[in-house]
């Protein structure tokens, strides 16, 4: 993308409120999950650590206090019957969400480029070939799927497997969608061009072919971000996702579920965290597509 255009995208975003407020929310969570054992120190409380003086035995493990344990000790409570820090557990669960579907969305990207360009470009056999991967994968019941494999597999390092598997059954979209571009522009007067001339097979594609595709691809990089967000969140509520004690949003709002009616802030934290992320980076991927739309346009 050019200068010229990434510093007009960037004026658009800038002017747009809903761009700024999402982009704001964004960088507070990277930097709680970047800071994630600063504010740990600061606050004395670690992601793990009980605090058996913040709940009430007397009361099943109820927190201490209004509000779920919401003190100066303690900012955004504590959870039942452990006394464990929310806001550590948040940050921490921050830092394994975020590298989870930063991780997915960058070897789905990888997988998708390169076998949708693959497909497009060779066409014949080649195309066949990964048409027919893609539609086995898309025909799957995705969710169903990730559960039983989740499940199957040894324990392990779950957010390892957790990439695998979201990258395995996420790439055959995007490459779907880059295999229909590079068809298009394999055909274009300019490919033609470089093609005559004598260009390599590498020059057309990554000099002619891949420039592009680079808007589209941000743009699907960036709304495939909240979905791998929710993705990882629902695995590890349905407990086949993180395992405990790694701090987890989904995992928090299940533990939460049996707690909500005396103790609601402890579902409505994680809870709220979770959804301002997905609708931030939601947000941010739509107006992006919008403003890179309308220089298209223009």
């Amino acid at each position: 993308m050019p200068v010229t255009s990434g510093r007009r995208i960037a004026g658009v975003l800038l002017r747009d409120k809903g761009a700024v407020v999402s982009a704001a929310f964004l960088v507070l969570i990277v930097l709680m999950a970047i800071c994630a054992p600063l504010i740990s120190a600061i606050t004395g409380h670690g992601p793990n650590d009980f605090d058996s003086a913040a709940i009430d035995t007397d009361l099943g493990g109820l927190p201490r206090g209004s509000l779920g344990g919401i003190s100066a000790e303690h900012l955004l409570g504590v959870e039942p019957q452990n006394g464990r820090d929310i806001l550590a557990r948040i940050a921490y669960g921050a830092r394994v969400s975020l590298l989870i579907a930063t991780a997915a969305t960058a070897l789905t990207t990888l997988l998708g480029v390169v076998l949708g360009m693959l497909a497009g470009f060779y066409q014949g056999w080649v195309d066949q070939v990964i048409c027919r991967v893609m539609d086995f994968l898309m025909a799957f019941p995705a969710l169903i799927f990730m559960i039983a494999i989740l499940s199957s597999l040894p324990q392990g390092n779950k957010s390892v497997l957790l990439v695998v598997v979201i990258t395995g059954f996420g790439w055959p979209y995007l490459a779907r969608v880059v295999r229909g571009q590079t068809m298009t522009l394999v055909n274009r007067e300019f490919v033609e061009a470089a093609r005559a001339s004598g260009a390599s097979t590498g020059t057309l594609v990554f000099k002619e072919i891949l420039p592009n595709l680079r808007s589209s691809l941000i743009v699907m990089t960036t709304l495939a971000v909240p979905g791998y967000v929710g993705t990882e969140a629902g695995l590890s509520f349905l407990g086949v996702g993180v395992a405990p004690p790694t701090p987890s949003w989904g995992q928090m709002i299940a533990s939460s579920v049996s707690w909500y009616a005396v103790d609601p802030m402890y579902f409505v934290i994680p809870g709220a965290f979770l959804l301002c992320l997905v609708l931030s980076l939601t947000v941010l991927g739509d107006r992006l597509r919008a403003a890179i739309d309308a220089g298209d346009a223009s």
